[in-house]
């Protein structure tokens, strides 16, 4: 009897155990079945600030060279650092609105790499949010295929990394237009550029998540 006992204890244990784990890969698979709805998502909030800032300034960052819209980019992503390590703002804009800053800068570098930068406007705003839709919708593939490959993992993440990442890239960028882009191994601009991107509205969803 009391090794009969035993076994149904264990086995009502046993099934617990299975229920729970059972129970957690459906919350786990319905929480991350998302991440594509999740990403267009804070892609169309960028995209509807893009297409007013164009209505009010037109096309003004066609006159913007390589250097200087990395150093726009360093800017915004050096404030998103200092702002989680002062944990205050003096000026009344917080972190989200910045790794915004940077989806829609980065889809502007790459812009600015295929089409070169002007001396002035050239570009209409409906040429610029057809661009702009192209860009996005390239970052969008890439992250879809780097998050199948590796499988979530940018949720484990603190925001903070994605902060030192993107700035780590940036620094990257820099060091590649001092040479010329003349690397040896390293990717190239573009290829920063796009990471940028995925990793700033990454960024973003979870401050949406936390607000």
């Amino acid at each position: 009897m009391l090794y009969e006992g035993i076994f149904y204890i264990a086995k009502i244990a046993l099934f617990d155990i299975n229920k729970y784990f059972c129970n957690r890969k459906v919350f786990e698979f319905m929480k991350h079945s998302n991440t594509e709805e999740q990403f267009k998502n804070v892609l169309k909030e960028c995209r509807e600030l893009f297409s007013k800032k164009l209505h009010d300034y037109g096309s003004s960052w066609r006159i913007l060279r390589p250097s200087s819209l990395t150093d726009q980019l360093f800017i915004k992503a050096k404030r998103i650092r200092s702002l989680e390590i002062k944990k205050k703002s003096l000026v009344g804009e917080g972190i989200r609105p910045e790794f915004i800053g940077l989806i829609n800068y980065g889809i502007i570098g790459l812009i600015q790499l295929d089409h070169g930068y002007a001396d002035a406007v050239d570009m209409t705003p409906e040429e610029a949010l057809s661009l702009y839709d192209k860009y996005a919708e390239a970052a969008l593939s890439l992250m879809l295929k780097k998050n199948h490959d590796y499988d979530e993992v940018w949720r484990d993440m603190r925001v903070s990394s994605y902060t030192d990442f993107i700035l780590t890239k940036l620094v990257r960028i820099k060091e590649i237009e001092d040479i010329k882009g003349q690397t040896l191994v390293s990717e190239g601009i573009d290829s920063n550029y796009m990471d940028i991107i995925n990793y700033a509205v990454f960024g973003v969803i979870k401050l949406t998540k936390e607000d």
